[in-house]
């Protein structure tokens, strides 16, 4: 097991072989999709059958003479152009500035000192310090975790934080998903808790990087819409061609004036042309995405506003991962008296203060986890100005949960040091069991949260003890 004075001693990696490793294996990044220039845009929407009807519209008219039409065809062609790649450069740029902002960066040792770098320069075999809310850089092998969960929705689609543990022996490696695994991912999230971990896999190397791999030979696909117009061009253009040919010799074998023929079957060409497709087109998909970039979501390409008006019935994998990640305190239960938010807006009991106040002093000081920030939140919110709230109190030992024990305590002591007291919370028949309740009162307690359980609620037990100091314990 790593503890912290093997941390202390760690020495990390050296400069050198840092520098040699990002020589030959590279950089810890994803290769990115080539870079598309303005140029390569606007040729790739003038390939589109509706820009080419207008184009074509446009020339013919240039051609008759008609310089009034000609300039308004050709107008809109470059209203339909600068609207598309308006459109695309603003994704474009969004898109840069969150993958900028979301590029973790990471806290490592290197010639045993601690150094704060940006995620793209990790190596493996680097020895990654990971604390509450840091983005895990690459995948690693935990050598030591405390409390340790992480978020790893992004790869499993799973809502809720799976439990860490540190690696014993040489554990063969796994998926993710699951807990207690001595594995952390590259992009998954640290939600509560610390561990140090040993990298052995970067870039293309990691999990993630195995789907991102996958990504770069899907190839797009034309939307239905965009397939139906290229169709009905065609199909017109065929026509007004055959129309065009059929007039041209009917006009110059009858009358002996084939100039006079090539006009006539143009102007028929012409009038059978629906110009005005293209551009009713483009504007309603471009006020399609002026619509919802107001709901804050990005079109990358304005087609795919088609897909999106035309959808009924959104199916996904798992409700958690399309929430807002954020949890509520619903009812709490003491002394077989229940308290529902719901019913009891304005002040909470006296008899239900305790709870709270111990809730509070078993979750973390400044949170990240959700349902200890709902936590902080309800106890911000009930018991402002009472004297349950101890902002000023130390925590001087923390015990992290276990596979043995699914309960975690803290240790406090108060501002003047007078009192001593231990907050613990966790899974309720681990509490019960910290509390050496009896089989009677275990069995009275399993089925008030059996109530609660099938109310759909999270149930979590808090607990309360104090001690006069001699010692603290090594092991709970």
């Amino acid at each position: 097991m790593f503890d912290q004075n093997d941390l202390k001693t760690c020495q990390g990696l050296s400069g050198s072989l840092v520098a040699e490793r990002l020589r030959t294996e590279g950089f810890n990044e994803l290769p990115s999709s080539k870079k598309r220039s303005i140029f390569d845009i606007a040729f790739e929407g003038v390939r589109e059958a509706r820009f080419m009807l207008l184009v074509a519209g446009g020339l013919l008219y240039l051609f008759l003479g008609d310089i009034q039409e000609a300039i308004m065809l050709l107008f809109f062609v470059f209203v339909v152009m600068g609207i598309t790649l308006y459109q695309e450069r603003k994704t474009t740029r969004a898109l840069e500035a969150l993958r900028d902002l979301s590029s973790p960066r990471a806290l490592v040792i290197r010639d045993g000192q601690e150094r704060r770098i940006p995620g793209r320069e990790v190596v493996r075999e680097d020895i990654i310090i990971l604390r509450e809310g840091d983005r895990i850089p690459a995948d690693a092998l935990l050598l030591s975790a405390m409390n340790l969960q992480v978020d790893e929705s992004l790869l499993t689609g799973e809502s809720m934080p799976v439990r860490k543990a540190a690696a014993e022996g040489k554990p063969e490696l796994t998926r993710p998903g699951g807990d207690d695994l001595p594995f952390v991912y590259s992009s998954t999230l640290v939600v509560q808790g610390q561990g140090v971990a040993r990298v052995f896999a970067v870039g293309l190397g990691t999990e993630i990087g195995k789907i991102g791999k996958a990504l770069q030979v899907v190839e797009t696909e034309e939307t239905f819409l965009q397939k139906e117009t290229g169709r009905l061009v065609k199909y017109i253009a065929t026509i007004g061609l055959s129309l065009c040919l059929a007039i041209v010799i009917i006009y110059g074998l009858t009358r002996g004036n084939w100039m006079e023929g090539i006009l006539a079957g143009i102007t028929l060409a012409m009038a059978i042309l629906p110009e005005e497709f293209p551009v009713v087109l483009t504007i309603f998909l471009a006020l399609g995405a002026w619509r919802i970039s107001q709901k804050q979501v990005l079109t990358r390409k304005i087609p795919a506003v088609e897909t999106l008006g035309s959808t009924t019935v959104l199916c996904v994998d798992k409700t958690g991962t399309i929430t807002q990640n954020r949890m509520a305190v619903k009812k709490i239960f003491v002394n077989n008296m229940y308290w529902d938010i719901n019913n009891h807006e304005q002040v909470l009991p006296e008899t239900f203060h305790q709870l709270v106040e111990f809730s509070i002093l078993a979750s973390a000081h400044d949170p990240f986890d959700p349902m200890e920030k709902a936590i902080k939140h309800f106890g911000d919110r009930f018991l402002a100005q009472t004297e349950h709230l101890h902002d000023d109190w130390q925590m001087v030992q923390e015990y992290p949960l276990s596979k043995q024990l699914l309960a975690l305590s803290h240790v406090w002591k108060s501002a003047d040091g007078t009192e001593y007291e231990i907050a613990a919370k966790g899974a309720p028949e681990a509490i019960a069991d910290l509390c050496h309740f009896s089989t009677d009162q275990t069995r009275a307690l399993m089925a008030h949260i059996s109530k609660m359980a099938d109310e759909g609620l999270r149930v979590l037990g808090v607990a309360k003890s104090s001690f006069q100091l001699k010692e603290l314990p090594k092991e709970q």
